[in-house]
């Protein structure tokens, strides 16, 4: 087991530590405002990827779009007359 690069024994002195400053009566509240702050901080990583991610795909798509060979436009006011 690896969460957030800790092993399995690593979380259990953090436990036993937390235990012993803390008491059995606030570990409960401490865990649950740990989760969420983990949860906060994992959505808030996720959004900021996300946004990352779209405007990057926006850029690439205006370079594309600028890097395309442009054909001529079909203008009436530039075709031959016939007769």
């Amino acid at each position: 087991m690896d969460f957030f690069g800790i092993g399995a024994g690593e979380i259990i002195l953090i436990l036993l530590v937390a235990l012993i400053i803390w008491g059995p009566r606030r570990l409960p509240e401490i865990a649950r405002t740990l989760g969420r702050t983990v949860r906060a901080v994992r959505k808030a990583t996720y959004d900021f990827t996300s946004q990352v991610t779209k405007e990057l795909d926006i850029l690439e798509t205006d370079d594309k779009e600028k890097n395309r060979p442009s054909q001529p436009r079909q203008d009436s006011a530039h075709k031959p007359k016939n007769g």
